[in-house]
Parts: structure tokens; sequence; C-alpha cells
């Protein structure tokens, strides 16, 4: 037998024994993962493009003068990439392009895609989710107008916005979150670090974020609050509860997805009368029963919520939205100890857990068996600061840019 008849006839063996083994689906995946490695499409998850990255060490930007009058309307673009259905940070930077528009300036919303995806696509996704907001949508590929401001919402649109040095316009950066911790050392980490040494105005999503870039690069930062929708996040069930709930979103890893699919595994070996639930990725398999709610509207997610006695809410960088939401619902989050989050969210409902599966499963052990407050008194406790505020602290800020201070 030649040695090619022997290697296919093993990789035959090899198809047939994860067919066995995992099903269709299993065989299926593996065999994507397979083409995904020999075509190269890693490069797809971090493309950028090479002519919009700029280097703080050579930039020379136009800066136009402040306008004379205040209080006439400006005109602002806001760049950011095209938005998913539910995404969080999206969410965020659309209720500050609503707080502008409710104060009479006109946005421009352009989306950043090196992919080249249908802009009348994008578009159909942005007005189905976010109906308040009326911004006129564009393209970066189409270029960027001389309006009074803009404002970036992510490393590479920082880049984009710097590398288009001859536009005249007023630069400002919102930043949710340190992205470099999003990479191992690498180009991206890099890159992502240089954006903050552009030099535009900065306008942070909480403290922790101000303090880092104020050590580490001598950045002040306005500090535009959390906020929470108590419209939407509250509690519609006082009755006892059981069960626990987990983002699940193995595409981000700051979420903490791969610990807290062992925690909840090990959870349910202790308790395996308690209902799990996850949600965030409809595509998400795990080893254990759970339900899977998918992607969830915030309506619906709130009803979860009011359904579960404690929830996993990990985020090892900036934090995330997600613990308030669930305290406003009379749920105890559990979260891994982190410094960074720590200094953004100050509640005695809180359980800070060792950040491995058995401390987290020990946290959730102890909500869900042990004595705890009512729904009333955790729901109580969360802050009650609206986004009113941290639309008010963006919109000053973008205003003192342009009409100086």
């Amino acid at each position: 037998m030649s040695p090619d008849l022997r290697h296919l006839n093993a990789r035959r063996r090899e198809a047939v024994r994860h067919l066995r083994e995992s099903g269709v689906r299993g065989l299926a995946r593996r065999a994507v993962w397979l083409a995904y490695r020999r075509l190269g499409a890693s490069e797809l998850a971090g493309q950028v493009e090479l002519d919009l990255m700029a280097d703080s060490r050579d930039l020379r930007l136009a800066v136009p003068e402040r306008r004379p009058q205040r209080g006439t309307p400006l005109t602002v673009g806001w760049i950011c990439s095209p938005p998913g259905g539910g995404s969080g940070g999206h969410t965020t930077f659309f209720r500050m392009i609503e707080g502008m528009e409710a104060a009479g300036h006109t946005c421009v919303l352009y989306l950043y895609d090196p992919y080249r995806g249908e802009l009348a696509r994008h578009e159909r996704v942005i007005r189905r989710f976010w109906p308040g907001m009326k911004a006129e949508i564009r393209s970066v590929a189409d270029g960027l107008a001389p309006l009074d401001a803009y404002v970036a919402s992510a490393w590479e649109t920082a880049h984009v916005l710097a590398s288009q040095a001859a536009l005249p316009t007023r630069r400002l950066y919102f930043i949710q979150d340190f992205e470099p911790f999003f990479y191992p050392q690498s180009s991206e980490y890099v890159l992502a670090e240089d954006s903050y040494r552009f030099g535009f105005r900065s306008i942070t999503v909480g403290p922790m974020l101000a303090n880092l870039l104020r050590d580490r690069f001598g950045v002040t930062a306005a500090v535009a609050n959390f906020g929470i929708d108590t419209s939407v996040y509250g509690l519609t069930n006082r009755s006892p509860r059981t069960g626990v709930v987990f983002y699940a979103k193995r595409d981000v890893p700051r979420r903490g997805f791969l610990l807290g699919l062992l925690a909840l595994r090990e959870f349910h070996r202790r308790h395996p009368d308690q209902p799990i639930h996850i949600f965030g990725d409809p595509t998400v398999e795990v080893p254990f029963p759970a339900t899977n709610h998918g992607v969830l509207p915030p309506a619906r997610l709130a009803e979860l919520y009011n359904e579960c006695a404690a929830g996993i809410a990990m985020s090892f960088t900036n934090l995330s939205l997600v613990p308030d939401e669930m305290l406003a619902c009379g749920v105890v989050p559990v979260m891994a100890e982190s410094e960074y989050a720590k200094v953004t969210l100050d509640n005695p409902h809180v359980r800070w857990a060792h950040p491995t599966a058995f401390g987290l499963a020990e946290a959730l052990s102890e909500v869900v068996t042990g004595e705890r407050p009512a729904p009333e008194a955790i729901a109580a406790s969360v802050r009650s600061t609206p986004w009113d505020e941290a639309k008010r602290v963006t919109r000053e800020t973008i205003e003192d840019e342009v009409y100086g201070p």
C-alpha cells in the first residue's frame, strides 16, 4: 500500500471515529476548523486596513479654530464597527448619540467595516435594535466629511480618525475598556495602546479607565459614569427563587466563558436540582443540563433575571453592564476577584469569588443554599444613576472641545 493511500485510510478512520463520538455536528465543526487553519482565516478575526493605521510618533493633525459662538448646533461624526443585535458596547455608544441629538445637535454615524459589508444591511440591524437613534448612517470607506467633531469608539476607529490627518476637525475618543487587554502581547496590543497617545480628548465609561489612562499615559479624561436603565431592569418577582444564570460569550475572552463553564459544571455536580440558564450565544453547547436562551432583547433578559437567585457576571477588564442589571432584578451577582471591576462596583450584595472554577461554584452554592437578602433588598441596593448623567458629561465634553471651555 502506498504512503498516500495509508494516509487517506487513516483520515477516513479518524473521520469515522469523530462521527461516532461527536455526531454530524461535531464532525462538521472539525472540518471547518481544519479549513480555517489551512486557509489562514485566523487573520480575518483582527483584520485592519494598513492605510488606516496611524503612528503617534508621526501625527500632524489638522485642528480647526474654536467655534466663535457657543450654543449654535454642531454636526458630530461617530465612528464604530457594525454592531450585532444586543451589543452592550454599541448600546452605550448609541445612548451618547441620542443624548447629543436630544440637545439639538446633528449626528452622523460612520461604520468602519474592513470586510466591506453592505451598508444597507448594517443599517437595518441598527434601526431594528436601536430605534431611538436617528443619526444618518454612512461608511468610512466613502470618506469622512469635514464635520465639527468626530468621536472614535475603539482602537481601530481611533486609528481611522488619526490616519485622516488633513481632516480639519476636533477629535474625541469614547473609551469603554482598556483594549490592549483584549490581546496577548502582540501587534494588536501595541497598536491599541498607541491609540491613547494620539492626543484625542478622552471620555471614559467609569473611573477605572480614567485612572489607568492617567497613570500610564498622562491622559486626563472626563468620566461618564455607568448608568442603568431602570425602566427595563427592575424587580417584578418577589417570590423565592432558584437557579443561576450566565452571560456565555465564548468569543469575548474578557467575559470569562471557559471559567464560567467549568464553574457551572462543578455547580451542577453539587446541585443537580438547580436550573442553569445561559444567554448571549445560541450556538453554545455545555456538558451539563442548561437552557440556552440565545440573544435576548433587554425586556426578555430582565424577565429571565427575575427568575434566578444568582448569576455569574465576569469581566477581567472594565466592568460590564451585567452585574448592575442583575442587581436591579434582585439577582446576586457572583464575580471573579478583579482589581479593575472593584474600582467601579461597590455593592454589599455582590459575591466576589476566587477566580477559579471551585471558587465561583462555591460562591454560587452559598447563594442558593444559604441565607440571602430578599430580592427587594438586593434591587434597592443598585445604584440609581440614570444614563442621562453620562450623556450630559459626553455632550459637555464634546461642546467644550469645539466651542472652548
